[in-house]
């Protein structure tokens, strides 16, 4: 009896075989785009780590926002400062003020992010668990927002950054970048702005009030401190205090 060929059951045979190396060919374009991906990034932020920034993402998104609001008057406000030029009392201020825990960290202070999802559970309004490294990598390369794309993105750079710089040119390229006010971005610009001295002159309450404004630096004023600027100016100054200058002796 001739038996006639069964081309479903052929097919049948062939498509597992088919399916897992389509899915072989998918893992590997996906294998091959991320490491394109980190190949791409890390290298500017390894650079970065030597080269002094000329401008950053949140510079650039104001400026963007400026002439879209047909600001003429705007214009940004950055010069950067070498860590040695910059006032000790600056960088123990934005410690005391925005992550007291940066010198021990990797990136990310799980205690911190753990209180502020339980407040925030209870419907207390926060601003975040967000470390100075993390901030380094949204306000240098990113956008404000709550996506997870975003987030994402954030927790990636920050974790690149990490790695690849020291603790010291966290806070240096921090202090250089961090917005004080409308268009004043840095330490340098926010001393002769507000204060009418050099960055390397600043005296703790001057750094203090900066850094009361980080959380705000648009609504916030360090040239017009509201009674809440000038309560967690006091604030800082006593966590200043507390930490001690030799808490960035091994930075």
């Amino acid at each position: 009896m001739r038996i006639h060929p069964d081309p479903d059951g052929e097919h049948r045979r062939r498509y597992p075989a088919l399916r897992r190396r389509r899915r072989f060919r998918i893992v590997r374009w996906l294998a091959i785009a991320a490491a394109l991906f980190v190949f791409v990034t890390a290298g500017p932020i390894w650079l970065l780590g030597y080269v002094d920034p000329p401008t950053s993402a949140f510079m650039l998104r104001a400026e963007w926002q400026a002439f879209r609001a047909e600001r003429d008057s705007y214009r940004t406000r950055y010069l950067w400062l070498d860590w040695e030029k910059i006032s000790p009392n600056a960088a123990l201020a934005v410690i005391a003020a925005e992550d007291q825990r940066f010198p021990h960290h990797h990136g990310f202070d799980v205690e911190a992010i753990q209180k502020a999802w339980e407040k925030n559970q209870r419907g207390r309004r926060l601003r975040g668990g967000s470390t100075i490294s993390q901030q380094v990598a949204k306000n240098l390369f990113l956008w404000p927002g709550k996506s997870f794309l975003r987030k994402g993105l954030e927790v990636y750079f920050t974790a690149l950054i990490e790695l690849l710089w020291p603790k010291r040119r966290i806070l240096e390229v921090y202090l250089n970048i961090a917005q004080f006010g409308d268009g004043i971005f840095g330490v340098a610009a926010a001393a002769d702005r507000f204060f009418h001295k050099s960055a390397a002159s600043l005296s703790s309450a001057d750094t203090a009030l900066l850094a009361a404004v980080l959380p705000n630096p648009v609504s916030l004023r360090a040239d017009q401190p509201s009674a809440y600027v000038l309560a967690r100016r006091d604030w800082i100054l006593a966590q200043m205090h507390q930490l001690g200058t030799g808490y960035l002796t091994n930075l």
